[in-house]
């Protein structure tokens, strides 16, 4: 039977990570658990950096971006050994149970405290969605519409003088928030690892536009496709005549006060976990597939193909021309 429980957020920040784990130490302290946090994700676990905490807390948090228990990264965690330090850190405190709100390199590090006895349950925070036992996750929402906002604003001076501007989003090798922000702003081109557009076609295009009168384009790229986005840009401006310029919004897109819908998606992700622990489930993650919530070994969810949307990324075809 769990009676403690502690949360940490570990990986990139994410918007709602906060309203994730004001969600996980509300429903555990309603459970009638004792609740601790740990600062500073697997570094503050080995270190024992652990805190009990009351409800009080997470007061006036959940509107808050990044992270309040702060993240490290830890690549000695690996190691077995560091490991056992944490482990024994959770069972000096009596600690029975941990939630990890992360991406897959949390996932595996919640995984192999697992299998050292941890009872743990993953959550999905992470901006890029690139957590395949999920249709979404914590932070990706917020950070769909920071980049919409900021191509909003490109747009107006790419107008103005007429050239094309290429716009390299987050993502890190995941194109969802490519083809989601794409979409939505309607550009041009979408261009990611897993629907690259050869050279010669980005070129083609952007003739083809230009001689049917269109005076300005938008072309959306993913992180990690071009080794340097700003060169790329000067080359079309060689190759074609075309004004063209890059634009690389970087980590603003991490920062902000959460959407509605991650606050609401984190609140869901949070309860869930807490009921996850006390069904005695261990070694978990939850997502959400079609609008359920569902519940997937961690390593079966490693293993899933990452290729969530196919039927949205046809789409692109259509975009493009």
């Amino acid at each position: 039977m769990v009676k403690k429980v502690c949360v940490l957020t570990s990986g990139g920040d994410a918007p709602g990570m906060n309203a994730c784990v004001r969600a996980v130490v509300r429903a555990g302290l309603k459970s009638g658990l004792e609740m601790f946090v740990v600062y500073e994700g697997y570094k503050g676990l080995v270190e024992g950096n652990i805190v009990q905490v009351d409800r009080n807390f997470v007061s006036d948090i959940i509107n808050r971006g990044g992270t309040i228990l702060h993240s490290a990264r830890l690549p000695e965690f690996k190691d077995e050994a560091v490991r056992r330090v944490a482990v024994d850190n959770l069972n000096r405190l009596g600690i029975d149970g941990l939630v990890v709100i992360g991406g897959d390199g949390s996932y595996m590090g919640a995984k192999k405290l697992t299998e050292m006895g941890v009872r743990t349950v993953g959550l999905p925070g992470t901006i890029d969605n690139d957590i395949a036992s999920t249709d979404e996750t914590i932070g990706f929402d917020t950070c769909l519409n920071t980049i919409c906002e900021c191509v909003d604003k490109i747009r107006d001076t790419t107008t103005s003088h007429q050239r094309c501007t290429f716009i390299e989003v987050m993502g890190n090798r995941c194109g969802d928030l490519a083809l989601y922000s794409g979409i939505a702003e309607g550009v041009e081109m979408i261009i990611t690892n897993d629907h690259p557009i050869p050279e010669d076609e980005i070129i083609s295009t952007l003739l083809r536009l230009r001689d049917g009168k269109k005076k300005h384009s938008l072309v959306i790229v993913s992180e990690k496709v071009f080794p340097d986005i700003h060169a790329f840009a000067k080359k079309v401006t060689q190759l074609t005549g075309i004004e063209s310029r890059a634009e690389v919004l970087g980590h603003l897109q991490r920062g902000g006060s959460p959407s509605a819908r991650d606050r609401i998606l984190s609140t869901e992700y949070g309860v869930h976990a807490i009921e996850a622990l006390l069904d005695g489930e261990s070694g978990i993650c939850i997502g959400i597939i079609n609008g359920k919530f569902v519940h997937y070994d961690i390593l079966e969810a490693l293993d899933l193909p990452k290729n969530k949307h196919i039927e949205l990324m046809k789409m692109i075809d259509l975009v493009n021309r």
